[in-house]
């Protein structure tokens, strides 16, 4: 088990014992069943990692839970508890889905299984899946999926300008950013226009099948889909 030095997570030892206290309730809460779903987050994973973790628990840390934010306590739980038990878990889909769920209560388990592609990428289906994931966003602050589109060479998001991105689309915007990209964001699909795709912490980026977006940014959305990939399959 890899060695962690718990003088950079706390400052005192009353914060750490409470930690390790957070942590053996945790371990508890694993064995029973949890209460209702509050909060469900799906990583894709590589060679039993989740390469984008660092992404996926900063956006855990501005989501909600029964409208109050995640203690520092689950925020840290969560991070090592994914590094150790993905590395040193007993399991065959090492290049699956991670699954945290926390509950009504601030509970939490993870589970990992296979990673099943989207079945249907039109245009309509990728908005029905942003739709969904809105509605999620209502409650929880952050959408784990966004719709998005390149037109004119600029990258559009569905998403409020005060809302923090999920863990994969803070990875689009960077990439946006060192091609000189410019980045907006709109109120509602009905306002994108161009190449469109869906970003996902699940599901990376999926362009829609409908091919009627210019070439040009067609192939910026394809440079999205290739750094996301490249970084997915990185085995370090």
């Amino acid at each position: 088990m890899a060695v962690v030095d718990d003088a950079e997570l706390f400052g005192n030892a009353e914060d750490q014992r409470a930690y390790e206290d957070f942590c053996a309730n945790q371990e508890a809460v694993e064995k029973f069943t949890l209460d209702k779903p509050a909060l469900v987050c799906r990583w894709r994973m590589s060679n039993k990692k989740v390469p984008m973790l660092n992404r996926h628990i900063r956006a855990l840390s501005e989501r909600l839970v029964q409208g109050e934010p995640l203690t520092h306590n689950m925020l840290s739980w969560a991070k090592q508890h994914v590094e150790w038990s993905l590395a040193e878990g007993d399991y065959t889909a090492h290049d699956g889905v991670l699954m945290l769920v926390i509950d009504i209560n601030g509970n939490a388990a993870m589970t990992v299984g296979e990673y099943e592609p989207l079945a249907d990428t039109s245009a309509k289906a990728l908005r029905a899946r942003s739709a969904e994931a809105r509605s999620e966003a209502d409650e929880t602050g952050v959408a784990p999926e966004l719709l998005a589109a390149v037109n004119n060479g600029e990258l559009a998001f569905v998403a409020p300008a005060d809302e923090f991105l999920c863990g994969t689309a803070t990875l689009i915007e960077q990439l946006a950013q060192t091609k000189g990209i410019p980045v907006t964001r709109v109120d509602i699909p009905a306002q994108l226009k161009g190449a469109l795709f869906l970003v996902s912490d699940e599901h990376g980026v999926v362009p829609a099948t409908e091919a009627d977006a210019a070439e040009a940014d067609a192939a910026t959305v394809a440079f999205f889909a290739e750094g996301y990939e490249k970084l997915r399959a990185r085995r370090s």
